[in-house]
């Protein structure tokens, strides 16, 4: 196999990583190997036996440059000034097909020395959830990292539950720079490194850029798109804290996360926000903190702080009307609008409201507006009426409501009765549930298995999701 290995991050000086191989494993077993991605990166001849070795860490491919990176970050508003990769190791980058460069990184590869007395390890249940769900989202068009393999370690892995059988999942990312990769070289007064970084994320990511205030802007537009592609397909991140969030745009970390059923602007997934901190309807503004984060980093390197402090004020500062303008683009497509006025912003809200209400599912009330259905996905019929009366006069005129609505709207989600089913199954051996989802979420917009767009019955609701550890 041959993997095409282009490295510049460890060209960057010691200081942003620890060089180190990951920790083999006993008895890799292959469960999950995406050909079409590994085309993409120009992965040549690719053969199970060897694909095992390279994704579960037992053999180092020709070329790679093993290091685990370092950064810091803010969790749920508390600032730790030193995390890095406790349980991943970047192998290296390759420019792909389309002449971006890609970071091919093994997780759950084993201790690092930012592992903060942990194993290094992960379960096959958080890996095969972010297998699925990254390469759901990026069939869904939200910019995302992608999975390229899924290995089961053989080796039990302890947990408070007990042990668990471990496992590997290897990311394709456009890069794992961070804004905490950034806040770690601001907070220990190290300008030198947090010049080189801005220098090295401008050319990588944003080469129109010009400086780091530039660069806060562009990384601002990119998140502020990503935030409303969230919302739109009802994603909830669960741990958007700043090592979570990703300077070139991409979602990244699928921990806690989930994709709600009932709608409801309130709702949380994640276990350990218990204050509802990265709740729903709260991502919009947790993106602006983020960011507000990432100027007071990169400010550290400005000659002319009070000027670059009014400027990067006036940029965070403008990110919500970024995220307004982008929310009622995606949403009004949702109902079918594709030249939205700003009076929609009622009209879509209402809707909202009346989904909130009667706890209407989020994906199916959407996808059915189209149908004689829609008002099926609601109890309060009488006032659903009054609402499509309204908005079918609004879109009365527009370019085939229908076609733009199926466009934006997907049929089926990666739900977590689904995903917890199909854990549950995997560790039993079973891999089936987990190419059933597979196959359905490659073509969301597509109504290719119904069964996989009902949502769960009372009994089947997954109240909560955990940290993939």
């Amino acid at each position: 196999m041959r993997i095409p290995f282009d490295n510049s991050y460890a060209a960057l000086p010691d200081g942003f990583f620890t060089r180190l191989g990951p920790t083999p494993v006993k008895a890799p077993k292959l469960l999950a190997w995406n050909a079409a991605l590994a085309a993409e990166l120009g992965i040549e001849g690719a053969q199970p036996a060897q694909i095992t070795q390279v994704f579960a860490g037992n053999e180092v491919p020709e070329g790679a440059d093993p290091l685990a990176q370092l950064y810091a970050g803010h969790q749920f508003g508390n600032f730790n000034p030193q995390l890095g990769d406790g349980r991943a190791i970047l192998l290296g980058e390759v420019v792909d097909q389309g002449g971006k460069r890609r970071d091919i990184q093994l997780k759950g590869s084993g201790p690092t020395p930012y592992s903060r007395m942990g194993d290094g390890r992960a379960w096959v249940g958080p890996v095969l959830r972010e297998y699925l769900i990254s390469e759901a989202m990026h069939s869904l068009g939200v910019p995302t990292t992608r999975a390229l393999a899924a290995i089961a370690t053989g080796e039990p892995i302890l947990r408070e539950s007990g042990p668990l059988p471990g496992a590997i999942v290897t990311r394709v990312a456009a890069s794992h720079l961070r804004v905490g990769t950034f806040q770690v070289f601001a907070h220990r007064g190290e300008t030198e490194a947090l010049k080189t970084l801005t220098d090295y994320a401008i050319a990588r990511h944003y080469p129109e850029a010009d400086g780091p205030l530039d660069l806060l802007r562009a990384v601002c537009a990119a998140q502020a798109e990503l935030v409303v592609q969230w919302m739109s397909v009802g994603f909830i991140h669960g741990v958007m804290n700043t090592d979570n969030c990703s300077i070139s745009g991409e979602t990244i970390d699928y921990g806690p996360c989930a994709f709600m059923d009932a709608f409801h602007q309130g709702r949380v997934f994640s276990s350990i926000d218990r204050q509802g901190r990265y709740a729903y309807g709260n991502q919009p503004q947790i993106v602006v903190w983020n960011m507000a984060q990432l100027a007071t980093s990169l400010l550290q390197q400005m000659e002319d702080k009070e000027s670059a402090v009014e400027e990067a004020t006036e940029i965070v500062h403008d990110m919500p009307e970024l995220i307004e303008a982008a929310w009622l683009r995606r949403f009004a497509a949702k109902v079918g609008i594709s030249t939205p006025r700003a009076e929609d912003v009622d009209l879509i809200n209402e809707l909202l409201g009346l989904m909130q209400k009667d706890g209407a599912d989020f994906t199916n009330a959407f996808r059915a507006l189209p149908t004689d259905q829609a008002r099926d996905q609601f109890t309060d019929r009488d006032a659903f009426d009054t609402w499509a009366e309204g908005w079918r006069a609004r879109i009365e005129g527009e370019p085939d409501p229908q076609a733009v609505m199926n466009a934006a709207n997907p049929a089926v989600i990666p739900r977590n009765h689904r995903i917890e089913e199909m854990i549950e199954a995997a560790v039993a051996g079973d891999m089936a549930p987990f190419e059933r989802l597979m196959k359905a979420l490659a073509t969301p917009f597509v109504e290719t298995d119904p069964e996989l767009q009902r949502p769960p019955t009372e009994d089947e609701i997954v109240p909560a999701t955990f940290c993939g550890t």
